[in-house]
């Protein structure tokens, strides 16, 4: 008996369902009401403790609090990044695939260019002209963040532009806009999802990055890559400050991209 449509895109091997239950739990702790900016001096740099499992910061704000709401703008944020620059990837990629002339040349060396480009030059450059804030981290992300996107979908529409289908929409008479977006897209949707799992770890180590260089959210947002800026001076006192972002941000990433590991040898079946 088959499985239904909707479980036939989720990993069928045991690392990517862990991979995957692990993210959902993430997202869920995000969901939970907690205060997480409320100062307490008098209970600063607590250990943990049945109160406070994690500890508390040096103003003394609970840590697992802090953790759990950094993770509503850290993955949350890092998801919206990975969504725009997919979209406008994916849309600018299919387009010159498919039409190819001199537009199609341009695309490809504006993203040789850009893919040189580290994050963090552009975030620092976007700083100098803006204001730091969330809006200038997600604009330094985007623009060098599209690349990988549009030359993926490139190369998967020149393979699916000389598919039968494809052909036999053309000699059906449909025009260029309902062959890219109804069934070139078809084809490729599926390598360019996983492609975004594996690049939402790259996007997230950007931003904490970005934050940590006080280009992201500003004090007191609790953001991963802000607790790890806010935490450094401490790092001997109270090194929990800096590890428990630390093991957040990486361990969220490496989960994220075992599960398009997953999802790829899935599709690739």
């Amino acid at each position: 008996m088959s499985r239904p449509r909707v479980l036939r895109v989720l990993p069928s091997t045991v690392v990517g369902r862990v991979a995957l239950g692990a993210v959902l739990v993430l997202l869920a702790m995000a969901l939970l009401p907690v205060d997480a900016v409320t100062n307490d001096l008098t209970n600063r740099l607590a250990p943990p403790s049945p109160a406070h499992p994690l500890g508390t910061d040096h103003l003394g704000r609970d840590l697992l609090a802090r953790l759990a709401a950094g993770t509503r703008l850290s993955v949350g944020f890092t998801l919206l990044a990975v969504a725009v620059s997919a979209v406008l990837g994916t849309v600018a990629g299919m387009l010159a695939g498919y039409l190819g002339g001199p537009g199609a040349t341009l695309l490809l060396r504006i993203v040789d260019v850009l893919v040189a480009i580290p994050a963090v030059i552009v975030g620092l450059v976007l700083a100098a002209v803006l204001q730091p804030g969330l809006r200038t981290l997600l604009l330094a992300v985007v623009v060098t963040g599209w690349t990988p996107f549009a030359r993926l979908a490139y190369q998967l529409t020149l393979r699916e532009a000389g598919s039968g289908y494809v052909e036999s929409a053309i000699a059906l008479g449909a025009g260029p806009g309902r062959v890219v977006f109804r069934h070139i897209l078809r084809g490729v949707v599926r390598p360019l999802l996983a492609h975004g799992c594996l690049r939402f770890a790259n996007t997230l180590l950007a931003i904490a990055g970005l934050s940590f260089l006080g280009l992201g959210a500003q004090p007191p947002t609790p953001e991963w890559g802000a607790m790890l800026a806010e935490g450094r001076p401490y790092l001997f006192s109270a090194p929990g400050l800096v590890l428990a972002p630390a093991v957040a941000v990486l361990g969220v990433a490496l989960l994220v991209t075992l599960l398009g590991r997953a999802l790829e040898r899935r599709w690739a079946g």
